[in-house]
């Protein structure tokens, strides 16, 4: 195994050197016949996936200490630092942007500008609370009685920010979102609901519509990755068990599912058998919320969730990665959301980041950029 490791590290080094290369000042979203034709600058410099082509770089430079991935994953940064003067787009994602460039420069180098600009975020991220229904408000216009499932992968931008001012504020915000989370969004079952939908003024809750995935009712397989990943960093950063329990429930649920799929999830659990539609980006970022609750239960636990986001890992290093150096995006088969034409079946760069991480933890050479 750490043979066969060693080599994917090697060939993810090739590649995203080659890709720094290309990519320049850029910031990357989706490849377009095998090369990053858009610039997300041009396109929507606010766009919520800007981060993590920042994200890879730094914790590809963590762990090779190549100032081609530092000096690729300022240009980023920079491009976001201007978003936030502009202030007008950015929204519940704060977290994915800016956890991945300004706090993790930071957290790399000690640069106080960095910081600035992070704790600047995690204010904007704390101001969208809503204090009678106690959750973050998703998206801008007219939703603010709207929460996703996706903010719990935003909430630990609060709690850096909180550990980094003293300041229990922080923190408080995020654990009402999560426990609003646990109510409203998880299932009985485990699998979790994408949308929850309330009366703003009153806090009540109203529906909770299909989201990005099949339907209403449905498992958006991605949601159930961020419910995993996120409801455990939310135990990392704060210990309450809870927190655990839920991050566990959903493991659960995703495991029950993938293992009919060969340790690749389907773009929802919860839907017609065709067409088939995969989300390998799903699979990835699970498979690092496996590995982070394995490093957190018990030690006959560990096994379960450490094997099985191993396996994930391999399944996809194994069918879907493109090795070429001269194509860019590295994952293949991610999905952005079930039956949307023109990004079904594609490489996705947050895909890209998740299994780059993934792959690091294995080798023990990342760090925790949540």
């Amino acid at each position: 195994m750490k043979e066969k490791l060693q080599d994917i590290y090697e060939k993810l080094d090739q590649k995203l050197q080659a890709e720094c290369a290309r990519v320049g000042e850029s910031i990357p979203y989706i490849p377009e016949n095998g090369r990053y034709r858009k610039d997300m600058r041009e396109v929507n410099d606010s766009w919520w996936t800007n981060g993590f082509w920042a994200g890879m770089l730094w914790q590809m430079y963590q762990s090779t200490g190549n100032e081609a991935y530092k000096k690729t994953a300022e240009y980023s940064e920079a491009a976001l630092s201007k978003a936030m003067e502009r202030y007008v787009g950015l929204h519940h994602d704060v977290g994915f942007q800016f956890l991945h460039t300004a706090v993790a420069d930071y957290r790399l180098t000690g640069k106080e500008k960095a910081k600035v600009t992070g704790l600047h975020a995690a204010n904007l991220l704390a101001g969208r609370f809503n204090v009678t229904g106690e959750y973050l408000r998703a998206w801008n216009l007219d939703r603010s009685g709207w929460m996703i499932v996706d903010s719990l992968m935003n909430i630990p931008l609060l709690y850096w920010a909180g550990n980094e001012l003293n300041d229990p504020r922080y923190a408080d915000i995020a654990d009402r979102h999560a426990h609003t989370a646990i109510r409203v969004l998880q299932r009985e079952d485990g699998s979790c609901n994408h949308i929850a939908i309330f009366d703003p003024a009153t806090g009540e809750m109203l529906e909770c519509p299909g989201g990005q995935g099949y339907g209403p009712g449905s498992s958006w397989s991605r949601g159930q990755a961020w419910a995993i990943y996120g409801f455990a960093l939310a135990f990392m950063h704060t210990g309450q068990q809870e927190y655990l329990d839920a991050a566990k429930r959903t493991a659960h649920y995703f495991l029950s599912n993938i293992a009919l799929t060969g340790y690749v999830p389907l773009t929802d659990f919860r839907a017609p058998e065709e067409p088939v539609s995969w989300d390998t980006t799903a699979g990835a970022c699970a498979a690092c919320g496996l590995l982070q609750i394995s490093e957190m239960v018990p030690d006959f636990e560990k096994p379960l969730y450490y094997d099985s986001g191993v396996k994930m890992l391999m399944a996809l290093a194994e069918n879907h990665c493109n090795w070429n150096p001269e194509e860019d995006g590295i994952l293949q088969n991610g999905t952005v959301a079930y039956g949307k034409e023109g990004e079904t079946h594609v490489p996705i760069i947050y895909g890209d980041y998740f299994f780059t991480e993934g792959i690091l933890r294995l080798l023990n050479k990342g760090f925790m950029i949540w």
